[in-house]
C-alpha cells in the first residue's frame, strides 16, 4: 500500500514543490488532514496523483481519490488507504508535486523555495549574506538573512529595496536605507 515504486527511481526530491503536509488522521474511512502549503488550494482541484514525502525516506507516487477544504486545512482521501490505520501510515508526510507543474506566476512574483538559498549582496557588491527564509508577516514578505558571522537580518520586499532578483544565478541585490542592516 505505501512504500516508493520502482519508476520514480529517477525522481530528484529537490525537484518536488511542497503543497501540504499531513497532520492527523479523519474519520475511519482513510482520510487525513493536511495543512495547506500552497498559496493556490484550487490546484488541488485539477491533481489526481501525488509525491507523498515520508519525514525520512524516498517520495513516492500516491493517487488522490477526492478532496475537501475544512477550517483551513484539505482533508485527502487516498485511493488504497481505506481505514484509519492505513491513513495512519501518512501521518507527518508532505505532499508535492514536481516542481514542472508549480502555478505559474508573473514576472514580479517568486516561491518562497526560489528564494531561499540566494546570495544577497548590495548595489555596492558587499556581500550581506544568503536568504534562510521568507517571512510572511500580514501584506508584508521578509527576507531572513543570515550573514558570513551567522547574525540574521530582515529585509523588506519592498520595491524601494529589493533592487534585482535573479533566481536562476541565486543573486538578489539589495539597495537598503541607512541602519536597515543593523537591527
Amino acid at each position: 500500500m505505501s512504500g516508493p515504486a520502482d519508476d520514480d527511481a529517477k525522481l530528484d526530491p529537490e525537484s518536488l514543490v511542497i503543497i501540504a503536509h499531513a497532520t492527523r488522521t479523519r474519520g475511519l474511512k482513510g482520510e487525513v488532514v493536511a495543512d495547506l502549503l500552497t498559496d493556490f488550494p484550487e490546484r488541488f482541484a485539477d491533481l489526481s496523483r501525488l509525491f507523498a514525502v515520508p519525514p525520512n525516506g524516498k517520495p513516492w507516487l500516491i493517487e488522490l481519490e477526492h478532496h475537501w477544504f475544512q477550517k483551513g486545512r484539505v482533508v485527502l482521501k487516498f485511493v488504497g488507504f481505506d481505514s484509519i490505520e492505513a491513513a495512519a501510515e501518512l501521518v507527518g508526510h508532505d505532499f508535492a508535486v514536481p516542481e514542472s507543474e508549480s502555478v505559474a506566476l508573473t514576472e514580479d512574483e517568486y516561491y518562497d523555495w526560489e528564494l531561499e538559498g540566494c546570495g544577497v549582496s548590495l548595489v555596492t557588491g558587499q556581500q550581506v549574506g544568503a536568504v534562510k527564509s521568507v517571512m510572511r508577516t500580514g501584506g508584508v514578505h521578509l527576507l531572513v538573512v543570515t550573514g558570513a558571522n551567522g547574525k540574521e537580518c530582515l529585509i523588506p520586499m519592498a520595491g524601494s529595496i529589493v533592487v534585482s532578483i535573479d533566481t536562476k544565478a541565486q543573486r538578489i541585490v539589495i539597495d537598503p536605507p541607512e541602519g536597515l542592516l543593523d537591527l
